[in-house]
């Protein structure tokens, strides 16, 4: 707010003396015209206010007692990204890093989606609303019952990522068949939405070395797994503090009353509550990959 405030300043300040030059009510009763520097300011100020007057007004609608932090812009040199401690398998150094938490200082978390059962479009529309970012990792038995509902994720803004053909207990399975199953979720990605993802979660977590190997072949560039996860009525804690940090990922799943006490947009409100209340901005995760 203080950026804001201060864009505003120097906005009004250079406004005083372009009106000295036009008259303080500028020719015909018009507004005053701004100096080329300060009236680009007092437009990037302009759209900051109606930004958050929109989330404020979002937020009142879809039940959030906060507005969601905006994220700042992206990093303009992304982290590298490193394998977590105990998380890697013989040879990792030549295998896409698998990890919970991205690198940054940034009071930044981001929110990831898992598999595609439920297809709910108020979920849709509170995201859009809010205005809040998130990236989905999709399984093909759950979505090819509604492909057209995840076009219409992509087309606003969420990124469409790998989580297999079948979602199945990937070290239980031969190498062949593991490379069966992420191989052929790239092809339905690519097929449906046009580009073949670099990001994979294994099924539950679970993975072995041939899970990484097929799923480098494959294209995959990152593992990303999860810090905390979020469910209708409640967080769950990876992490000894039980608290968020930053770089932090946050799972959710794409479930319902069927599997939930509750909704996706509960699962929503109970996940901002947390971030929100904790002084954190969900950010977009492939912007910091």
């Amino acid at each position: 707010m203080l950026t804001v405030a201060a864009l505003g300043a120097g906005a009004v300040a250079s406004g005083c003396a372009s009106d000295a030059r036009n008259g303080a009510g500028g020719a015909h009763g018009q507004p005053p015209q701004l100096a080329p520097p300060a009236q680009a300011l007092h437009e990037y100020a302009q759209r900051v206010r109606a930004n958050h007057t929109a989330r404020a007004a979002a937020a009142r609608y879809w039940g959030l007692s906060q507005v969601p932090l905006a994220a700042p812009p992206p990093p303009a040199v992304k982290p590298r990204l490193k394998t977590r401690k105990g998380f890697g398998v013989r040879g990792h150094a030549q295998l896409p890093p698998v990890f919970t938490t991205v690198p940054t200082e940034r009071k930044v978390v981001f929110l990831t989606v898992d598999d595609g059962a439920e297809k709910d479009p108020a979920f849709l529309r509170m995201m859009s609303d809010l205005r809040i970012p998130y990236t989905a990792f999709l399984s093909n038995y759950l979505i090819k019952t509604n492909y057209g509902y995840f076009k219409q994720m992509q087309d606003r803004g969420t990124a469409l990522n790998n989580h297999t053909l079948n979602h199945r207990y990937m070290p239980d399975l031969s190498y062949k068949a593991q490379r069966r199953e992420i191989c052929g979720m790239q092809n339905v990605i690519e097929k449906r939405y046009g580009k073949r993802p670099e990001l994979f979660r294994p099924p539950y977590g679970n993975y072995d070395r041939d899970t990484l190997r097929a799923a480098k072949s494959c294209g995959i560039k990152a593992v990303p797994l999860w810090a905390s996860e979020g469910f209708a009525d409640r967080m769950a804690w990876r992490e000894w503090d039980r608290d968020l940090h930053p770089g932090d990922i946050i799972l959710t799943h794409f479930r319902g009353s069927d599997d939930w006490d509750g909704s996706m947009t509960d699962m929503v409100r109970t996940v901002m509550k947390t971030v929100t209340g904790r002084g954190y901005a969900v950010a977009r995760l492939e912007d910091y990959l």
